[in-house]
């Protein structure tokens, strides 16, 4: 997808997910979040985040062996708001989970930073 296109047909879609283009049409209707434009010819077009989409569903289905129910659950739980960034990390090189981690790290240094110095050290010298 580096070609720099702003749109896809499904037709591309297919050829660069392996999907046929009824499994993608049925997807919109088991998948609410899939939902690519039409252009004015009636025809669907994909943008690079319906292709990412298209790419997780099939990850959950085919990979994970996720149900249909259970991929739509998965994948509204991952567009929560408070979990936007996992989906954004998705395709990329950095796993969630290895984001996550770090995150937790982050927090416990800031935690570790916040405290009161003097007490820290009270402690330390009492000892």
């Amino acid at each position: 997808m580096g070609s720099g296109k702003l749109y896809y047909s499904i037709s591309e879609v297919c050829e660069m997910t392996g999907l046929k283009p009824h499994v993608l049409r049925y997807w919109e209707s088991a998948f609410p979040m899939l939902n690519p434009s039409k252009n004015q010819s009636g025809n669907r077009v994909y943008r690079t985040e319906d292709i990412n989409l298209v790419k997780a569903i099939s990850k959950l289905l085919y990979e994970e062996r996720y149900t249909i129910d259970g991929a739509r659950q998965k994948l509204q739980e991952t567009m929560d708001p408070a979990d936007q960034m996992e989906l954004e990390l998705e395709g990329s090189a950095v796993s969630v989970q290895v984001v996550r981690e770090v995150e937790k790290e982050i927090a416990d240094i800031v935690r570790i930073l916040e405290r009161d110095p003097m007490a820290v050290d009270e402690r330390q010298g009492a000892g």
